[in-house]
């Protein structure tokens, strides 16, 4: 602890959750890794104490006025916190749900790009493609002091009239000076002019000014008035004519308003780019993308068949049939060929199939007929049974109004910009150049700032992201990576980053950029903390703190704090025995066989390449792959919605009219298939894993058992947060109030009304043996088993240990029966749903589990405990699918389906599907040599 305040942050006497009173010294200008078993106290030191007291003393340099609201925010169990910078934190749960979030507005990119089309942007005719521009009395006059002097020129405005005001028109024109109109390129007095009658397609102009081209002070400046003054009476028009030496003419038109074409265009400004807000939104979908409509994919599932093969299965059947019949007899009016493949229509071919002609009237004229028919109930089951959310139509899918798309930057539009993958991008804007001296001034910060923070994201793996990709859509880590690359994009110097668990969802190959950018931000004098567990980065690190030695109550110790080089020496560490293959996760002696499956056949979507992979069944099976390799498009966008579909259509008798189904194999061997992925496992903040996995229910009829429960007349529903009864009123059982915050994180504060437990009083007044209900709340898994143990035994308890054992078998006896959902990790997430699953499967119903990345969060000690959770689903008769990048995890699996070879468009393909040792010897997978060191 001899270190200076300048060179190191100091925490004296840390108590908060299970830190047992430890002291820490974080050397500044360094890369740190806080290390450690799950549950050791990692995210108690780092989050709950480090960035928790970073933010408080932020609140304390505010207003007396700010302060008035926010004073109750609670110090950290801390004794003494010295030399703390400012803090930035980049946690896992930075995943938007948001439908107008995407990567462009999370990166605050698409801020800069639409700058860049407002202040940049041409504006082009979608009808004629000429461009749009405004002309000013000075571009006027330019022009025509452009001509050859020896010719003459008449200035003239268009009349804007009615019939039956055109004699009123003129004569105000008459009395404000004017004397000659043009009509049908005749030249006539006003005076005669009032005395005729004209037709509706005669067009009369006003003539403002017959004059020469001689080049004077004075001529230009008449020129100039007679300009303006055409625009005036032209309602924004002036019509010059030129006259040549033998009175040959030609006519130019200008006009002071933004139009072409006769279409008035809306001049480009921010706002117009902006699909947030109801001047940008698309008025059809409002700025979302989507609508309610025809799913396409509903419509047409199997892309690899054609018109004439079916593909189209809403047309078939005796009736339904004679759309099909109609289209092949019309085909000759069509420019494609019914027996192409509808993977393989042009743009055009595919939106006539939709769309139709003149000959017939294509998918959308047929629900057309469906809906006007829908008081019929055969045509509701079939309207219903392909309606979906579809791209909308009118902005198709870029959320904006359509004179956005009319503005163009280098010849591309801003719908072409972020539907680019990011290394696209990055190229484009890196070549972008602007001719005048004017937009070069304008266009060099924009582009640097949108150069710099496209870099950032294509360094941490995510270049073949798009910057309208929605947030939601984003893995964790994924997510996370996003999040940190726009904290990055700040250029921050001096400050405290603190990142958790980064390396989620990341390859092997990608966590090597990862690592290159954290040193980064160390390098340009940042501190970065790294809660981790992935070997590589500790590996990395300049400076590793140990927690532990295990989880709950018997860790919050400080194993090790310093250079990474002693660590790998420290006895009492078990993340250095792991490092150091002191302790090792075995490999199987033997890879399970298998002889069911069920295929995938022709998987196209995103970026899949007409897939066609096996997944055995009643073994351990993981898909793995670089970031964006297709992955989650195979297994979450393919195998298990078809798969899902095609177990339900099992279950109601309904079978499917496709010829060539996208799954097919094995499907009738399966009772079900569960996705579990790492979603939260509630959106309350009073959810929580005792309630997830149904135990709570039983432990509150266990106190409405109780003596006092029933002289009171408590039932189970008293003891319940949901509900009015028992729960604290002013909180609604939440035990902590939310302040909302407008330019930094919302502020939490406890409940004083109930003290933080969510309950009243008298509720906490009932106790089984000496604890009341919040007390069992508070206990972790593991201490509320002992806690069980000890009471006497009847089926109820039985029952609650029985739950409570599925969570410790899962590796989560450190986690706390009451903690919210929300705040849970999304490996914790995961791992509780798979212990609910556990408690719910009768071990007879075959049940296929496709896990996310299920180790996010683990340390090597926990992943032994989740892999023999996984070993023992496949024993009690399940299948077991996992996308995972975790060599642990590979290393132990019965077979590996790689894919890849890259990212984005160059992924999409199955590299290898066969047994870890057959894997290590392909030359084309990127993971075959991080492999072969741990199967060697």
């Amino acid at each position: 602890m001899a270190q200076k305040e300048e060179d190191a942050i100091i925490l004296k006497g840390i108590k908060v959750n299970n830190l047992q009173n430890v002291d820490v010294v974080i050397p500044k200008n360094q890369l740190v890794v806080v290390t450690g078993l799950s549950g050791s106290g990692k995210s108690s030191l780092v989050f709950d104490t480090l960035y928790a007291e970073g933010q408080r003393r932020y609140v304390e340099s505010l207003n007396a006025y700010a302060r008035h609201f926010l004073g109750k925010i609670n110090k950290p169990a801390v004794d003494e916190v010295i030399g703390i910078p400012p803090a930035i934190a980049v946690g896992q749960r930075s995943l938007s749900r948001n439908p107008y979030s995407t990567v462009g507005t999370m990166t605050e990119i698409y801020e800069y790009i639409k700058l860049l089309y407002a202040r940049l942007g041409k504006t082009y005719s979608h009808i004629s493609g000429k461009l749009v521009k405004r002309d000013s009395v000075t571009d006027v006059c330019t022009f025509i002091f452009g001509l050859d002097q020896s010719k003459k020129i008449m200035i003239l405005a268009p009349i804007v009239y009615e019939k039956k005001n055109l004699k009123k028109v003129l004569e105000i024109l008459l009395n404000q000076g004017f004397s000659r109109l043009c009509v049908n390129d005749e030249i006539l007095q006003i005076t005669d002019a009032l005395q005729m009658s004209f037709k509706e397609k005669d067009k009369l102009y006003l003539l403002v000014d017959r004059c020469t081209l001689e080049d004077s002070a004075e001529n230009h400046s008449r020129i100039a008035d007679s300009v303006e003054t055409a625009y005036f009476h032209g309602d924004g028009k002036c019509q010059v004519r030129i006259y040549d030496k033998d009175n040959n003419v030609s006519i130019s038109n200008f006009s002071n308003k933004f139009e072409e074409d006769g279409i008035v265009f809306r001049k480009p400004n921010v706002n117009m780019f902006a699909f947030s807000n109801s001047y940008g939104a698309c008025p059809t979908c409002k700025g979302i993308g989507e609508i309610q409509g025809i799913n396409p994919d509903l419509v047409i599932p199997d892309k690899r068949l054609s018109v004439y093969e079916g593909a189209v299965v809403c047309w078939h059947g005796d009736k339904m049939s004679e759309y099909q019949k109609l289209l092949i007899k019309t085909a000759k009016y069509f420019d494609f060929n019914i027996h192409t493949p509808i993977n393989q229509l042009t743009e055009k071919q595919y939106h006539d199939l939709w769309y139709g002609n003149e000959y017939f009237p294509g998918v959308v004229g047929f629900f057309d007929f469906i809906e006007k028919n829908a008081y019929k109930i055969q045509y509701r089951v079939m309207l219903s049974r392909y309606r979906g959310k579809t791209t909308c139509p009118d902005c198709n899918g870029f959320r904006l109004a359509k004179d956005a798309f009319y503005v163009k930057v280098a010849d591309k539009t801003i719908a072409d910009i972020v539907s680019m993958p990011l290394d696209e991008l990055l190229d484009f804007f890196t070549h972008l150049k602007f001719s005048s001296r004017a937009e070069k001034k304008v266009a060099d910060f924009l582009l640097n700032e949108i150069c710099i923070r496209i870099s950032f994201l294509c360094d941490l793996g995510l270049s073949y992201l798009t910057l309208n990709r929605l947030s939601s859509t984003l893995s964790g880590g994924e997510s996370q990576r996003v999040c940190l690359a726009t904290s990055l994009g700040s250029n921050l110097v001096g400050s405290l980053y603190i990142l958790d668990e980064p390396s989620i969802g990341l390859h092997s190959v990608d966590t090597e950029c990862l690592i290159r950018l954290l040193k980064r931000l160390r390098d340009i004098g940042n501190t970065v903390v790294v809660v981790e567990h992935d070997e590589e980065i500790i590996r990395s690190a300049d400076y590793v703190i140990d927690v532990g030695p295990l989880s709950g109550r018997n860790g919050g110790k400080i194993v090790y704090q310093g250079k990474y080089d002693k660590f790998l020496r420290s006895k009492e560490s078990i993340t250095s025995q792991y490092l150091t293959h002191q302790l090792t996760i075995p490999v199987p002696l033997q890879r399970k066989a298998w002889k069911r499956k069920i295929s995938v056949n022709g998987a196209c979507i995103n970026n899949l390449k007409n897939v066609n992979v096996d997944i055995p069944l009643g073994v351990i099976a993981v898909v793995t792959g670089v970031s964006g390799s297709g992955k989650s498009s195979l297994v979450k966008g393919v195998l298990y919605p078809n798969l899902q579909r095609e177990i339900e259509n099992r279950q109601i008798n309904v079978s499917s009219s496709q010829k060539v189904k996208l799954v097919s194999g094995d499907i009738s061997s399966l009772k079900g298939v569960e996705l579990v992925d790492q979603n939260p496992i509630g959106r309350s903040s009073r959810s929580n894993p005792l309630s997830y996995i149904g135990v709570f229910e039983l432990v509150r009829q266990l106190f409405a058992e109780q003596p006092l429960s029933k002289a009171r007349g408590y039932k189970a529903g008293f003891f319940s947060f949901n509900v009015q009864g028992g729960r604290c009123e002013a909180c609604q059982g939440e035990g902590l109030m939310k302040i909302k915050m407008q330019f930094m994180a919302d502020v939490e504060i406890c409940c004083e009304e109930c003290r933080g437990t969510g309950y009243k009083d008298e509720t906490l007044e009932v106790t089984v043996n000496g604890k009341n209900i919040y007390d069992i709340l508070q206990m972790t898994v593991d201490e509320s088993i002992a806690f069980f143990e000890g009471l006497p035994t009847s089926k109820l308890v039985e029952n609650i240990i029985d739950g409570l054992k599925l969570m410790q078998q899962v590796g989560l006896g450190y986690i706390q029966l009451g903690q919210s959902g929300t705040s849970l990790s999304g490996g914790e997430a995961q791992r509780i749903k798979l212990a609910y699953y556990l408690r719910k499967s009768d071990g007879n119903d075959h049940t296929l589990f496709i896990f996310d990345e299920p180790t996010t969060g683990l340390h090597f000690h926990d992943i032994e405990k989740l892999y023999k959770t996984f070993r023992l689903l496949v024993n009690h008769g399940h299948s077991v699918l996992i996308i995972e990048h975790n060599m642990e995890i590979i290393k132990c699996a019965d077979w590996v389906i790689d894919m890849g070879e890259g990212g984005g468009k160059h992924g999409g393909e199955i590299v290898f599907a066969g047994t870890p040792e057959d894997l290590v010897k392909c030359k084309k997978s990127q993971i075959a040599k991080y492999l072969k060191e741990k199967l060697s």
